[in-house]
């Protein structure tokens, strides 16, 4: 049988801290949340691995010190309200809960946001709708974080952050990427590359072809 702390404390200590992450609420969260309750029974066994894990419905768990870099990046308070975008089963509202004042959870697909409301048990808000869309009627928020890469900036969900609010991403195809932050100040809108990232694409945010003559 797995001995799923340890397993836990492993994966913080193997992939997280080794990968520069410092941040003590990120660090506390990880070493808290049972990662293995959010997979599918066929891979629990493997919940802790360094890798993105397939959850189904073509959805992925982000793979754990790229899910650590992210979160740290976003300098989450305890007085933070974030939203949580493509949260699939909950694992990392889970997370951002233990850091945050509030977390609203954003999930399209209808029956992963079944799951992730039963997996959370009320702690956090989940909300069934378009991903690229985000939930302004609860925002304005301090951090939105996204569980995947898209390919480019999302100019709606940007509109919802808060003064200062910071918006982490990956921009990338799945085989390329890097991480980014957006941080907004009065009208506008900045950003920073802050690490070399892949990770699975979320649903939902195809940029529209154009024709050029």
């Amino acid at each position: 049988m797995t001995d799923f702390a340890a397993a836990r404390i492993n994966m913080v200590e193997n992939q997280v801290r080794c990968n520069a992450v410092t941040d003590p609420g990120v660090v506390a969260a990880m070493s808290q949340v049972p990662r293995e309750q959010f997979v599918p029974a066929t891979s629990v066994s493997i919940a802790y691995m360094d890798q993105d894990l397939d959850l189904g419905h073509g959805r992925y768990l982000m793979q754990p010190r790229t899910f650590a870099k992210l979160c740290q990046a976003a300098a989450i308070s305890g007085n933070d309200v974030v939203l949580d975008v493509g949260c699939a089963t909950g694992y990392s509202s889970a997370v951002l809960a233990r850091i945050a004042e509030r977390v609203v959870a954003l999930e399209q697909d209808a029956a992963l946001a079944q799951t992730a409301s039963a997996n959370l048990s009320g702690i956090v808000s989940v909300v069934t709708g378009p991903l690229s869309d985000g939930v302004a009627d609860q925002g304005p928020y301090d951090v939105i974080f996204l569980n995947g890469a898209i390919p480019a900036k999302p100019e709606k969900l940007c509109n919802q952050l808060a003064e200062g609010g910071r918006l982490v991403a990956i921009l990338g195809d799945g085989t390329v990427g890097r991480a980014y932050v957006y941080v907004r100040s009065s009208d506008s809108v900045t950003y920073r590359v802050i690490f070399d990232a892949l990770a699975q694409p979320l649903p939902g945010f195809d940029v529209a072809q154009t024709f050029v003559f």
